[in-house]
């Protein structure tokens, strides 16, 4: 499928300059949080600091394909290994600093350097991993026409409290109308979701099950699928990486 979505004035130029300006204010302003967070993570987790890892971005125009980036995150997990060298389940290598450091979205500040290279946007649909993409039907990998964002519409209905669907859906809902004034609404929700006491009151979980996982377990996939796909997305990473 060719992804390909019109775009209006504002999606195209305004808010992009916006995204330059918040995130220039952002590296100014919490430039001693970012040192304080860098150092607390090195003492309690050790180097790296900051996680890197392959995620969609937005469609290539030329091409219609997801153009794949770096996204930058601080570290929140151990490299704890079993006796077989292998690293255990993400569950296991997740402290609690790394779940403070979710919980408060802390550990999202160096998205703001995507955000100035502009391969995110500050409200756009989340950037999933590449191996929740190719279990995407094509309705559903339209939420790539736009530029994947530090928040979004399905992060402040629900996020991992929500099933995939629904918060897919909720992507798809944000791209029928792109708007400065949706995009300040979902600003203002993120805020209170994430200082708010609501933030106390959700169900979310520290760690979701990937979309293919998801569909697995719910018998929407068969095992024959399920790995051909996960090999799909294993080449698209190192397609990505040889670059």
């Amino acid at each position: 499928m060719y992804l390909q979505r019109k775009q209006d004035f504002y999606e195209k130029y305004i808010k992009r300059f916006l995204d330059i300006i918040c995130s220039l204010l952002a590296m100014a302003v919490f430039c001693w949080l970012y040192a304080v967070i860098a150092i607390a993570v090195k003492i309690k987790m050790g180097s790296p600091v900051l996680f890197k890892q392959p995620r969609p971005g937005m469609a290539n125009p030329k091409t219609g394909y997801e153009r794949i980036f770096d996204m930058y995150k601080f570290r929140t997990m151990t490299d704890e290994k079993d006796e077989k060298g292998e690293l255990l389940p993400d569950e296991q290598r997740l402290p609690k600093f790394g779940k403070m450091l979710r919980a408060t979205s802390l550990d999202e500040l160096p998205e703001a350097f995507n955000i100035l290279k502009g391969d995110m946007s500050v409200i756009g649909p989340r950037p999933q991993l590449i191996r929740d993409m190719v279990f995407m039907s094509d309705e559903q990998r339209m939420r790539h026409t736009a530029r994947p964002g530090l928040s979004g519409l399905a992060q402040v209905m629900g996020r991992n409290a929500i099933t995939w669907e629904e918060k897919l859906n909720w992507d798809l809902k944000y791209i029928e109308k792109v708007s400065f004034w949706n995009d300040l609404k979902i600003i203002s929700l993120t805020v209170k979701k994430v200082f708010g006491t609501e933030q106390a009151e959700t169900s979310e979980t520290d760690v979701a099950d990937d979309y293919g996982d998801a569909l697995l377990k719910a018998g929407k996939v068969t095992q024959s699928q399920y790995e051909a796909l996960q090999t799909q997305a294993g080449n698209l990473i190192a397609e990505h990486e040889r670059r």
